[in-house]
């Protein structure tokens, strides 16, 4: 299965208090769990950096993968960029 790095950037006006935060990923969390079965949610990570959240999925699903991170675009009141990454220990062992 292909492993992607999905980061996001929050929009300013996606919310007022820091408590709204937990809907807005619960939301998307739902949505792309029923719109997206083929994308496996590996882990997620808050930055202090250019990107707000890092997310890790794993897919063979190229589709579905776009469409989750359009979900996180609309419903997470995001800007996103998405890349494929491969584990260290597979690009080495392929050298």
């Amino acid at each position: 299965m292909a492993t992607y790095v999905i980061l996001s950037t929050l929009s300013p006006d996606a919310f007022k208090n820091p408590n709204e935060l937990k809907q807005l990923a619960a939301t998307v969390e739902e949505r792309i769990k029923a719109e997206c079965p083929a994308v496996t949610w590996t882990d997620s990570f808050l930055t202090l950096a250019r990107f707000d959240v890092v997310d890790i999925v794993e897919s063979d699903d190229l589709k579905q993968l776009e469409r989750a991170a359009l979900i996180i675009r609309a419903y997470g009141h995001a800007s996103t960029e998405t890349l494929q990454g491969t584990p260290w220990k597979e690009f080495i062992a392929a050298l």
